[in-house]
């Protein structure tokens, strides 16, 4: 079993910055490609962007990608997500997600994930 723990969250103003953790605990995350996704209120839990276990392969949402990174520190079994340029649209909770699948399924949606962290909320207001 593996536990994902994310932490980071907060209320920022709209065109600032956070930076999301994922710690995992139980056991490592050798083999496992990682994930952010985000579900805002009364709306679908959607995909926001995706690694590989070695860190070379990575996806994103078209509305994310430039202003969010991910990253992975395997030696630290954390994984993280860096967001700029938040938007208002941006607040929801924000999940990590683990899946030993290959990692462009991650892409294709939340279904069949191996594991799941509860989720940080970030809020963008000002």
């Amino acid at each position: 079993q593996v536990q994902l723990v994310e932490s980071g969250g907060g209320l920022v103003q709209p065109g600032g910055s956070l930076r999301l953790s994922c710690a995992a605990s139980g056991r490592t995350f050798s083999g496992y490609a990682v994930g952010w996704f985000r579900q805002a209120p009364g709306k679908e839990r959607e995909f926001v962007a995706s690694l590989n276990w070695s860190g070379g392969i990575k996806y994103y949402a078209d509305s994310m990608a430039g202003r969010f990174t991910i990253s992975r520190d395997n030696a630290k079994n954390t994984v993280y997500l860096q967001m700029n340029s938040l938007k208002p649209e941006d607040t929801a909770v924000y999940y990590c997600a683990a899946d030993s699948r290959p990692v462009h399924m991650m892409a294709a949606g939340s279904g069949g994930m191996d594991y799941w962290g509860k989720g940080t909320l970030v809020t963008v207001s000002s």
